[in-house]
Parts: structure tokens; C-alpha cells; sequence
């Protein structure tokens, strides 16, 4: 990475000229007005703003992009993918050219060494947008203001023009007008928005995890906002409307994951990448996503179904959320048969199991999820013996033992064995206390921890009866 002065006048430049663009991925403008006028005036007094982001682009862009807002659509050589300093861009860029519908930006003279930048509202009223004294040089210097579009370093003409009908014919007052409009002018053209720059060499996923740590945008992207921006260009198709469907056929997988995450993830294992953002950018988006959304949709009711019966209600009692993925993948290849379908699902409950008891998915995860699911797909079509897979390796991944079960933390916590143990006594048909009924989803999520064992309770019983509560 690299860092780099530029001055706006180059920054507009590009701009019209379309040598640099916006991946698609970055929301659009989200800065309110008083952001807009905070940044402008700290640009026309001179004062530091920041510094953006860049990728340079070799050949074909990276990324599929887009103009900034207001931007001509130009359809020449692009030379950079602005990563970062997508608000500061606009706000110049437009307030410059005057190219928001509802505001035009004024600079205020009052006091010619502290000048102010402030938004008027603006609102269209018989053909004609009000206020009019905006857009009247005179009834303008009137209040010693001028608009910020004046300033243009682009526009050779109109700071001429609008310090003459300024004036109306007053050549020494409009020369005063003029020396004050080129002044400033000559000083925003100059001055310096400096930018990091990533060569044309960095690779997508790199570039994406700077641009995440270091965008300054109100509300941050994160991965899944990026594979969906990149999807909706390649396939045509939003992913948000494909969540959306998931979520109406399948309402109970928000009890135990964020859809979209699952989506991401099983996605990526079905294409035999990692389930994680390195693995979502290497996907093919345009044909194998489309051709794997019915398996994602059927791998993630056939999900819910499988932990229900296994008495896993929701995340909040989940040892560990990363072995959902692939066993929604897993699904999408289980056997019809009811014989296969079954023993299908006796081998996924070992697999559950053993990865909420066992240090298998501690860390490295993704590797080990992605190295899991190859072997165990083989098993379930046949190819593969069980005693192949990872995690079934008892000599690197035994089962705990009692000690440390005994001294696992409570459930409230995302402790793993914990929350397995908890999960072991609901699978044993363990019931609600106070309902005398079976334990569900409903009766869990009402309840506190505490009371499932009073310790009152326990001290009236006689000691058989204590003995059998363990």
C-alpha cells in the first residue's frame, strides 16, 4: 500500500472522465446535509479531511463497478476502484455542480477568513425552483454569499458571469467579486485529498478485508453486502429476494443462525470453497449459485427437521454455529431411500455430536469444516469409509473427560461444552419443572438456568431421592 497526494482538480477529472469508479458493492450516498456542509467548509478553509482509498486497476477491474453519483456514464478506460472516500467524492463532486435535487450548497463571506458552507432547501413551485434568490447573483451577494458551484475549478466561464450580474455593470465591485470567487477557487482546485493506493496486483480478498477495516462510511459493509452486490450484477438476481424466500419456507432457521450467513456459507462448501470470506469471493456467482439455490433451500429444511429431532432448539444453546454449513450441505446430498435416508442421519447425528464434545472446530475453522464435509459427502454417497473423516480421529479429537465436563462453565456463556452438556440432558428427554412437559423451544426460552436444579428443591429431599438427581 501506498500513500498519495491529490489535488480535486485531478479528483474531478477522473471523475468525469470515468477513470475512477465505484465497486458496485459500496452502498450509495448516506451522508445527511450537515455532514455534507461540515466537510465542505473544512474544505474551503483548508483544513484536513481524511484520506481514501484506492485499487488500481491493470486491465479489467476487479470488481464491477459504478459511477459516482451524479457522474457522467462514461464508457472509457477505467484506472482506479475507489475503495474508500466514496461520501467525501460525492459531496465535492456534486455540491460543485450543483447536482442535488433538494439542496444547493452557499458559501457565506461574512467573515471572509472563516468562510462556512451551508445547505439551502430547495423546492420546485410553478415551473421555477424556490428560493429564487439562490439562483439571483445579485439578491446572492446581497447576503454575501455565492454559490459553491461558482467555485468550479471545471467551469472557466460562470465565476465570470455570476460576478458580473452580481454587480450589474459596477466593473470595480465586480473585480473585487472576482478576486475573492478566483482566490478561493484557486485554493479548492489545490487542495490535497490525499489517498492510499493498493496495487492492480492485490488480490479481491485482500482488498475487500482493508476496505472493510478501513472504510469510514456511517454504517460499515460487511461480506455479505459485498458477495451481494457482486451476485445481483452477475446473475441478475437479488439475494436479498432469495433470503427472503428461504426465510418464508424455512421461518425457523432464524432461531438458530442469520440466513444470509448460512446462505454464504453453504453456498461456498457446495462449490468446494472455505465457508468464509476468502472462500465466498473465489465462488462462481453467475452460474453455480443459481444452479445450487434449490439444494441451499432443501439442505436447509432438511437442517431444521435434523436438529429439532435432535432436540436443539435454538442459538442460544448452540455449542457451536459453524457446523450448521456444512451440515446443511450434507443434507442437500442425503438419500431419498428411507433405509439410506436413515442411515444417512445416524451418521450426521455422530457427526453433530462429536463436533460439539470434541476441540475439533476450536480453531482453524473453516479448513477443518471445509476439510469435514469433503470426506463426510464421500461416506454419505458411498465413496469413503467413516473412520476417514477428521473429526472421527479419537487419537487427535477424544471425547472430554470427566473432569473436564464437571468443570465446564455455565450454559450462558458461549462455552461449548457447557451448552453440549445442556443439550445431551434435553436430548435424554429432560422436562420442564414447572409445566411437568417435555422440554421445548417455547419452555427454554422462558426459563432461567437456575430454576432447573432449586437448590431449595434439593435440600428437602431425603438423600435416596437427592442421589438420583445426581
Amino acid at each position: 500500500m501506498e500513500a498519495r497526494n491529490r489535488h480535486i482538480e485531478d479528483w474531478l477529472r477522473k471523475v468525469r472522465t470515468g477513470e475512477i469508479l465505484l465497486p458496485r458493492f459500496q452502498r450509495y450516498e448516506a451522508w445527511p446535509p450537515s455532514v455534507v456542509e461540515d466537510f465542505l467548509t473544512s474544505v474551503i478553509r483548508d483544513l484536513p479531511t481524511g484520506s481514501t482509498l484506492v485499487l488500481e486497476v491493470g486491465g479489467k477491474p476487479q470488481f464491477m463497478s459504478r459511477t459516482i453519483a451524479g457522474a457522467p456514464q462514461k464508457g472509457g478506460k477505467v484506472h482506479e476502484l475507489l475503495l474508500d472516500g466514496q461520501q467525501r467524492l460525492t459531496a465535492i463532486w456534486r455540491a460543485l455542480n450543483d447536482d442535488y435535487p433538494d439542496r444547493t450548497y452557499i458559501v457565506g463571506l461574512e467573515n471572509p477568513e472563516q468562510p462556512e458552507v451551508y445547505g439551502i432547501t430547495r423546492w420546485e413551485k410553478n415551473g421555477k425552483k424556490h428560493p429564487l434568490w439562490v439562483d439571483q447573483p445579485k439578491e446572492c451577494w446581497k447576503k454575501l454569499s455565492i454559490p459553491f458551484r461558482v467555485f468550479n475549478p471545471d467551469n472557466k466561464q460562470e465565476f465570470e458571469k455570476w460576478a458580473e450580474e452580481a454587480v450589474q455593470g459596477d466593473v470595480r465591485a465586480q473585480l473585487k467579486i472576482m478576486k475573492i470567487i478566483m482566490k478561493e477557487r484557486n485554493e479548492l482546485a489545490n487542495f490535497n485529498l490525499p489517498f492510499l493506493s493498493l496495487p492492480s496486483t492485490t488480490s479481491k480478498e485482500t482488498a475487500v478485508e482493508v476496505f472493510i477495516k478501513l472504510n469510514t462510511t456511517l454504517v460499515r459493509l460487511s461480506a455479505f453486502d459485498i458477495v451481494v452486490a457482486q451476485l445481483e450484477e452477475a446473475a441478475e438476481e437479488s439475494l436479498h429476494d432469495l433470503v427472503s424466500s428461504l426465510t418464508s419456507s424455512v421461518p425457523e432457521i432464524i432461531y438458530y443462525i442469520d440466513p444470509s450467513s448460512l446462505v454464504l456459507s453453504v453456498a461456498a462448501l457446495l462449490q468446494d470453497k472455505l465457508p468464509n470470506q476468502r472462500g465466498y469471493f473465489s465462488m462462481d456467482l453467475e452460474k453455480k449459485f443459481d444452479d445450487n439455490w434449490p439444494k441451499i433451500l432443501k439442505g436447509t429444511r432438511d437442517l431444521v427437521e435434523f436438529l429439532e429431532g435432535e432436540r436443539v432448539f435454538d442459538r442460544a444453546r448452540l455449542p457451536i454455529e459453524s457446523v450448521l454449513a456444512p451440515l446443511a450441505a450434507l443434507w442437500t446430498e442425503a438419500p431419498e431411500t428411507p433405509d439410506e435416508r436413515g442411515n444417512t442421519r445416524n451418521f450426521l447425528r455422530k457427526y453433530l455430536w462429536r463436533s460439539f464434545f470434541t476441540e475439533r472446530y476450536d480453531r482453524a475453522v473453516p479448513t477443518a469444516i471445509l476439510q469435514d464435509y469433503r470426506m463426510i459427502r464421500k461416506v454419505v454417497l458411498g465413496k469413503a469409509k467413516a473412520s476417514e473423516v477428521p473429526c472421527f480421529n479419537e487419537a487427535k479429537y477424544p471425547l472430554p473427560k470427566k473432569d473436564l465436563l464437571v468443570h465446564s462453565r455455565w450454559p450462558t456463556y458461549r462455552d461449548r461444552l457447557a451448552r453440549a452438556v445442556l443439550l445431551l440432558s434435553l436430548r435424554g428427554n429432560a422436562e420442564d419443572i414447572k409445566e411437568g412437559t417435555p422440554a421445548s423451544r417455547t419452555t427454554l426460552q422462558a426459563r432461567q438456568y437456575h430454576h432447573l436444579f432449586p437448590v431449595a428443591g434439593l435440600r428437602e429431599k431425603e438423600p435416596a431421592d437427592r442421589a438420583k438427581w445426581g
